[in-house]
């Protein structure tokens, strides 16, 4: 499970910000995770479920994309480097002196009972530093260190990992190098990231969409999905997946090596073309007066279609146990259904195998008034918020020491935890005493 996520110079984020799913005393108790692991010899107390809260602009997204960047970066970065390409970077860019300077990612997480520690530092062109720690008996154990081209590593596999440095670039991450040279230390952590931290956004809706029309074809996962397409009050009955051409049935093939970090997304006029639900012949059946009535994805209603493209995952992530990022979870659906995936996750009946979902939202509905109508922890609530400089500021609201029974939606509205937009209510009224002008 991911214990922390931090990152300094992504995107908006000038200085560091850190994203934690430690179970805080504010934890409600129901839906903390006990993972075991042996560094403490006790459980550690984990978070299913972290939201992100804040205006337009103030940089929700961004906490996301900083950690899907990672993700991009280890699976990524040897097989589609090369020598002299240097590497696509996203620093704060509203400073340009800030923007000069290198990009820092560290994550901590407990895989397999172990924690293990692993980040880079890295600017437009090569790769400054790396490392990986992990705790096997309670202390840290060195699995490798990197400065520049010079690589430190622990004492097992020292032959492979010498023959992995013949293999490295300078814009090339380490583990990612030595997942291509199958390393029996670091394949475990890589395969981590390969499972982990893809991002569903709005670009990805297509791809799955066209995914879960292909977990339609497994009889498990196909009535999973059945059974929240007819849960969300759809009019949803059944899908059916007609007899596919080849060219169709590689594209969905494709759109699940995406969604399981088999294969990248590519762009340009080189690469494949990217699944589309549309002409996958994936028709939803309805419930009509006189029975059942078969719909092509071109009559669907848009909150159909994106509810369609968010189950298929959210049974993966469950079914994997994985961590899902969900920009936008709001994005046309009703605030019941934003509220029922959240519950997927929060609840350990739904929630087995301990997925963790990770989101930001407008939906204040999920805060709740009170601590009988909650559906978060105050501890699984974080905020977003643009400094004068432009930078974002990510913060949790147990910095605001919330009491147990608060109403947390109703004080949010109301600016008592900042995070909000500071709008211009004169230039609103200009513009319309512009328009009536111009009448």
């Amino acid at each position: 499970m991911l214990i922390a996520f931090r990152a300094e110079n992504v995107r908006s984020f000038r200085d560091e910000m850190e994203l934690s799913m430690l179970a805080t005393s504010r934890a409600e108790q129901r839906v903390v995770r006990e993972v075991d692991w042996r560094e403490a010899g006790r459980p550690l107390k984990v978070l299913p479920v972290a939201g992100v809260f804040g205006a337009n602009a103030s940089g929700k997204s961004n906490v996301l994309k900083a950690m899907d960047d990672m993700q991009t970066y280890v699976v990524q970065s040897f097989r589609r480097g090369s020598p002299t390409g240097g590497l696509p970077r996203w620093p704060f860019r509203l400073d340009s002196a800030v923007a000069e300077l290198p990009s820092r990612y560290e994550i901590d997480l407990v895989l397999d009972g172990v924690r293990h520690e692993y980040g880079f530092v890295l600017d437009d062109e090569r790769i400054l530093e790396e490392w990986a720690l992990h705790y096997p008996r309670g202390r840290a154990s060195v699995l490798f260190r990197r400065e520049g081209d010079a690589i430190e590593v622990g004492s097992t596999a020292r032959v492979l990992t010498r023959a992995v440095t013949t293999l490295l670039r300078p814009n090339a991450l380490f583990l990612s190098t030595a997942a291509s040279a199958n390393h029996p230390l670091l394949l475990p952590l890589y395969g981590w990231f390969h499972r982990n931290l893809l991002l569903a956004e709005a670009s990805s809706r297509s791809i799955r969409q066209a995914f879960t029309a292909k977990l339609l074809d497994d009889p498990i996962a196909r009535e999973r999905i059945l059974m929240l397409l007819r849960a969300a009050d759809l009019g949803v009955t059944d899908a059916r997946v007609h007899e596919l051409d080849a060219a169709a049935r590689d594209r969905l093939e494709r759109a699940a090596r995406i969604i399981a970090g088999e294969e990248e997304k590519r762009d340009g006029a080189d690469s494949d073309p990217l699944p589309v639900f549309g002409e996958m012949d994936v028709s939803l059946m309805h419930r009509g007066a006189g029975g059942e009535v078969e719909l092509d994805p071109a009559e669907e209603s848009f909150g159909t279609l994106v509810w369609l493209g968010l189950v298929g995952p959210v049974i993966d992530a469950l079914a994997e146990g994985t961590v899902f990022l969900a920009d936008e979870l709001d994005a046309s659906l009703h605030p019941a259904l934003v509220a029922q995936i959240v519950r997927l996750f929060q609840e350990a009946r739904t929630n087995p195998h301990r997925a963790q979902l990770i989101f930001n939202t407008h939906d204040t509905t999920i805060l709740g008034d009170s601590g009988e109508d909650r559906l978060m922890g105050r501890d699984q609530v974080w905020f977003t918020e643009k400094l004068h400089d432009g930078s974002t500021r990510l913060y949790p609201l147990t910095d605001l020491d919330p009491r147990k029974h608060e109403a947390v939606g109703r004080r949010y509205l109301a600016g008592r935890y900042g995070a909000l937009p500071i709008l211009s209510h004169g230039q609103f009224d200009r513009i319309g005493e512009l328009i009536g002008s111009d009448a």
